[in-house]
């Protein structure tokens, strides 16, 4: 028997590998391109949003175009001095990790806008269903820089007791749901507290946020579904950031879109320029009002680009050329609000440093108070009862045999 010759799988590679010249293609989109949709638009209405790119800031750092948010100098400075605070605090924290402070750690670097930008648009009430890389919701929201520290080290002052790894924040106070190392779960979970609000009939609105990666699970598709079906209040974000670790985003869509994946669903779908901190307010601002008016879900590819490693145990020169990032038509993040402050005479270089020293004073400072409770190398940690407790009011009773039974061994 003859057997049929075939082709070969096709298995996808990155544009770039180490030793390449990295080269992207520049964006044509302007901000003048896409109308502000209607709040009651149809999925159709909202195709060329998915297709195009919603920004705000040009490529002279104006802001232009129906989208352009209008917010006050103070809220914009407010915008900056939060990405601030987080990219120093993630360098602050990254030295503590080299130097055996902390066992793990991942930064946002050059995706700072994202959770703050994305924050600021909605109420203290709404839900945050976050991944590792959105902790600047934190400052938004008014958490301390001590007690995140106090997480990352795993002393006795962790509010998650060391029952997750360092950077799998929770804050309760700020409705800043734990983050989880499974990826794609918190998808699934937003679109049911998303509902349980809205059969409360409370003004709350649930968002989330989902790697490119991450995508290719069935929780982002199952929690598409219902959003879509239920008309459930929340906002699905799927952050492009080009890199699930060492895997690029064309293992995990085709076309290299991940907006238009929502209109087949039926939920109106937007992809926005991640690095710019306007067009980020201003798309989630709309998304807000959509879901508050029982519209329902809104999704949005939030288009950025990875600009450090995976995590601290991740060397992304050995997949990728080093200076890739540099080379991204989106810019940083930082710089790009910065000199649209400057330009509209609201910010200056010298108030820019000046803001840079003290925050840096302030993150030194909250280390030091940080590891007054302890830190990774010498404790005091927190006990091990806290394995067996804050899950159940009162323990069953195979539990509290078990708990009998480490307690023994511990004693002894």
């Amino acid at each position: 028997m003859v057997k049929k010759k075939t082709e070969s799988i096709h298995v996808p590679d990155a544009p770039h590998r180490p030793g390449d010249e990295t080269k992207f293609e520049q964006w044509s989109w302007k901000p003048e391109d896409l109308n502000r949709l209607d709040i009651e638009c149809s999925v159709d209405d909202a195709i060329n949003h998915a297709t195009g790119l919603v920004r705000v800031l040009d490529d002279d750092h104006e802001a232009k175009g129906e989208w352009n948010p209008n917010l006050t100098s103070e809220e914009l400075i407010l915008g900056l001095e939060h990405m601030l605070r987080m990219r120093i605090f993630d360098e602050r924290m990254m030295k503590m990790q080299r130097t055996g402070k902390l066992s793990f750690y991942m930064r946002s670097f050059g995706e700072e806008a994202i959770a703050i930008a994305q924050t600021m648009a909605l109420k203290n009430q709404d839900w945050l269903f976050p991944t590792y890389r959105q902790p600047g919701a934190q400052f938004v929201r008014g958490r301390d820089m001590v007690s995140m520290i106090c997480h990352c080290i795993g002393n006795e002052e962790d509010n998650v007791k060391g029952r997750q790894m360092p950077v799998h924040y929770t804050y309760r106070e700020g409705r800043y749901i734990s983050v989880s190392s499974p990826v794609g779960t918190q998808f699934s979970q937003a679109v049911g507290v998303a509902l349980a609000s809205k059969y409360k009939e409370l003004d709350e609105v649930t968002i989330t946020w989902i790697g490119d990666g991450a995508s290719a699970e069935g929780d982002y598709h199952y929690a598409l579904n219902f959003a879509s079906i239920f008309k459930a209040p929340v906002i699905l974000n799927v952050v492009n950031n080009q890199w699930a670790i060492s895997t690029h985003s064309n293992f995990a869509s085709n076309n290299q879109n991940f907006a238009i994946r929502g209109i087949p669903y039926g939920i109106p779908s937007i992809r926005v320029d991640g690095n710019d901190f306007l067009a980020l307010y201003s798309v989630t601002k709309w998304a807000r009002e959509r879901a508050a008016k029982n519209l329902g879900p809104t999704h949005i590819e939030v288009l950025t680009y990875r600009a450090g490693a995976h995590s601290s145990s991740d060397d992304p020169s050995r997949y990728r050329p080093k200076d890739s990032n540099d080379f991204w038509p989106g810019g940083d993040p930082i710089e790009r609000l910065k000199l649209h402050l400057v330009q509209t005479n609201n910010w200056s270089e010298k108030m820019h440093k000046e803001l840079e020293e003290r925050i840096d004073s302030e993150v030194m400072d909250a280390y030091k108070e940080a590891v007054k409770f302890g830190d990774l190398a010498n404790g005091p940690y927190p006990s091990s009862d806290a394995i067996f407790t804050e899950v159940y009011e009162t323990p069953p009773w195979h539990l509290l045999e078990q708990w009998d039974e480490m307690k023994r061994w511990r004693d002894e």
